[in-house]
């Protein structure tokens, strides 16, 4: 009963909305604003939230993991996407930056030490973050894990997870030629960066539709259309970042980092049948960090919002504040 009660909890969100009590644009260099939020209690919990993409965006359903009694929660929108500026741009727009702009934040909002909470390419970013700066998080929380390695952009742009959706890896591959088909990162960024707007929206509209299409175990292949204006973020972004490997030196380079941060307790929620991220990462993550435990989740696939990944992310978070005083937070 308790596993039923706390899976319709998640699926309808325990908490009420919460309106944030701290907007603002913050200038972090190099032409950039970002969008920074916080909501739920001034004197609670710091959890800063990482979401996915890149070029995903926040959103107001993140808010919703964290029990706004107990929880001080900070989101953002990386640059080039969501509410910051300048929109879908990739100058001066790497991991490096993102990591430097987590640590603008955290100080612009007077935080020593905070829970760090992403997902997917939040996941990452959230796993890069720690081991550049570990003496400022006292937990990780990560869901559906990537490693930013070329085996996992080769599972899901080299026709990997086609071999489960070739209906939807057709409409993906089909805009392509046959003889770049080899390649579609770099044929979609030859398309996303051509400086044709309806061009770029076109192929944004495709490459995002690919991704949502596999988001859920929930999801029937129908692929949908993205706004424009969201789209080309998504798309621009995350080519850009994949193109270029995660800006990381080598490929591995997390995993081969993870003594740097094996201190470090966490939770890691994998949904089993998830098309983007596979359970592999999440395995492999798991096995070479002793202070990390792995559920998971069955019958769940990649979206933050599946029943069974929300139970455990809203479990975990609950879980939490009984250790707040272990944590020093």
């Amino acid at each position: 009963m308790d596993k039923i009660a706390d899976q319709k909890r998640a699926a309808h969100f325990l908490y009420p909305p919460i309106d944030p009590f701290d907007q603002r644009m913050l200038d972090v260099g190099d032409g950039h604003r970002i969008y920074v939020e916080q909501c739920g209690n001034p004197d609670g919990m710091p959890v800063v939230v990482l979401h996915g993409g890149p070029g995903g965006g926040c959103s107001p359903s993140m808010r919703r993991y964290f029990d706004p009694s107990v929880y001080r929660i900070i989101l953002f929108d990386q640059r080039g996407c969501g509410r910051s500026r300048p929109h879908a741009s990739v100058e001066a727009n790497t991991t490096w930056h993102l990591v430097a702009d987590i640590e603008r934040i955290r100080e612009a909002c007077g935080i020593d030490r905070w829970v760090v909470f992403g997902g997917s390419w939040g996941a990452t970013l959230s796993l890069i973050y720690a081991q550049s700066h570990p003496a400022r998080v006292a937990y990780l929380v990560l869901r559906g894990v990537f490693l930013m390695t070329q085996s996992e952009l080769k599972w899901f742009y080299g026709g990997g997870a086609g071999h489960f959706f070739p209906d939807v890896w057709h409409r993906f591959a089909k805009l392509v030629p046959e003889d770049e088909q080899h390649d579609m990162i770099g044929a979609y960024n030859r398309r996303l960066f051509s400086g044709d707007m309806m061009l770029e929206t076109r192929y944004a509209r495709a490459w995002s539709a690919w991704e949502n299409a596999l988001a859920s175990i929930e999801n029937d292949g129908a692929t949908g259309e993205s706004p424009a204006d969201y789209a080309r973020a998504f798309a621009r972004l995350e080519n850009h970042y994949f193109i270029n490997g995660g800006f990381l030196e080598k490929d591995g380079q997390i995993l081969e980092n993870m003594p740097a941060i094996s201190h470090i307790p966490a939770m890691i929620v994998q949904g089993r049948y998830d098309m983007i991220c596979p359970p592999a990462s999440a395995w492999s993550l798991a096995q070479v960090w002793p202070n990390a435990t792995l559920r998971i989740v069955n019958k769940a696939g990649h979206a933050l919002s599946e029943t069974g990944i929300s139970a455990e992310l809203v479990r975990t978070t609950d879980a939490l504040v009984d250790m707040r005083r272990a944590l020093g937070l």
